[in-house]
């Protein structure tokens, strides 16, 4: 009897007991927290990217007789791979470094391109709202229309529990911008 009251009253094992039983939250909130941060990051990165590829695009030279109907837009033949690049590498010719080596290397499962480049065109009377033919920056260019050029793109994320070989995840990340191209 006296040995199951000394075991009862003996406190020398509490601090792991514990532990052993903290463990597991602990390190489920640790790893989850590195994860969400992580997805943040991609989710930033990849945004950031894909406006500087607006970005770029709005300031491109239009071509002299644009035409929003299914004409050239602007004047370089090449204005995708251009935008593309500056996506992708932040240089034009895309030479530049990007900002992780396999980040454009990870395609989603859905069968999207990574990046992708697309025009479309706004009438002038769209964004003239008091109809006295103002409208803004704008008001220079010839025709009707306003070119808008979208950059899209889709990358597979990376998991931080993948490096330690728990690959759970099937979440593909995607970033558009939009960008009225006012020309250089």
């Amino acid at each position: 009897m006296q040995r199951i009251q000394r075991f009862l009253i003996d406190a020398k094992g509490n601090a792991a007991a514990e532990l052993a039983m903290v463990i597991p939250l602990m390190l489920t909130l640790m790893f989850g927290s590195l994860e969400l941060g992580n997805l943040f990051l991609d989710e930033h990165a990849l945004t950031k990217q894909v406006r500087d590829g607006a970005r770029f695009a709005s300031r491109l030279e239009l071509s002299s007789t644009y035409d929003c109907s299914g004409g050239d837009i602007f004047a370089a033949s090449d204005y995708d791979t251009q935008i593309i690049n500056v996506t992708k590498n932040g240089a034009v010719t895309g030479t530049g470094t990007p900002r992780w080596t396999s980040y454009w290397d990870r395609t989603c499962d859905n069968g999207k391109p990574v990046v992708e480049v697309t025009t479309r065109c706004v009438p002038k009377t769209a964004i003239d709202t008091d109809d006295d033919g103002h409208t803004g920056i704008y008001t220079s260019l010839a025709g009707t229309d306003i070119p808008v050029v979208k950059v899209t793109a889709n990358v597979q994320y990376r998991s931080v529990l993948s490096a330690i070989g728990i690959d759970a995840t099937n979440v593909c990340l995607s970033a558009e911008s939009e960008a009225a191209v006012a020309g250089s």
